[in-house]
């Protein structure tokens, strides 16, 4: 029997005109039975890297009984000539994640996933301490398990002051070891008291995986990488998938 949180993440390759590109990673959001892929905003659109695929492709488990067997498919990124994810921007600037709706009837009817939904993310009445344990539960460097294919999990913990923005940005920090393909993972906390309202999923959704830290300052062979990654906060999500 796989966990849930295992369903709900899947590994986003994107292409160009069907030629592969990159792997990252991303997860299901459901709102009022609409459903959404999730992932970082710079797998779908960068201009900083000269990114722009035209689609991607994720993969669905179709036998609950056989984790093994699984589907290919495909999201357009452009729908008559316009970008078919949702992107948001605060004061800072644009924020790094993208949601795009996904349509529930193209769906193949025997697929097997899970979903995060508002009831997963943070009450306003919770509290992270700093050095709180999480999961960031992705694809880093595309590795999975290639035969069941499914996600791994990372530990991580709370690196900065959670709720302040950290430099004024829309992220906390995480401290985990992360590699290119983990972007767009979720971040995870365990619920250790689980709500019946939480079904299967007994995991707050805290944040995006985006990207390592590094300064500038840092030389290079005299000392290491920060070992730190940005996280935005994932209550974007209920502007992002507003109807």
């Amino acid at each position: 029997m796989i966990e849930p949180i295992l369903l709900s993440t899947l590994r986003v390759s994107t292409l160009d005109r069907s030629r592969p590109l990159t792997n990252a990673s991303g997860f299901f959001f459901e709102r009022n039975e609409r459903i959404f892929l999730v992932t970082s905003r710079h797998v779908v659109y960068d201009e900083l890297t000269s990114h722009f695929p035209d689609q991607l492709e994720i993969e669905l488990h179709t036998d609950p009984g056989n984790v093994a067997r699984t589907t290919g498919f495909s999201i357009p990124l452009y729908r008559e000539g316009t970008s078919a994810w949702r992107q948001g921007k605060d004061s800072a600037g644009e924020i790094d994640v993208a949601a795009i709706e996904i349509d529930r009837s193209a769906l193949p009817a025997n697929a097997t996933f899970s979903c995060f939904t508002p009831k997963h993310l943070l009450d306003t009445q919770e509290s992270i301490e700093i050095g709180t344990s999480l999961l960031i539960v992705g694809f880093p460097l595309g590795f999975h398990d290639a035969l069941h294919r499914i996600p791994v999990a990372r530990h991580a913990v709370v690196s900065s002051s959670f709720g302040l923005r950290f430099q004024g940005e829309g992220y906390f920090l995480t401290d985990a070891r992360t590699h290119r393909g983990s972007s767009g993972a979720p971040v995870v906390s365990r619920v250790t008291e689980p709500e019946a309202e939480l079904g299967q999923l007994p995991w707050r959704l805290l944040g995006i995986h985006s990207s390592r830290v590094d300064i500038k300052t840092r030389e290079a062979g005299e000392d290491e990488a920060l070992g730190l990654n940005t996280a935005w906060y994932a209550d974007v999500l209920l502007t992002l998938t507003e109807s």
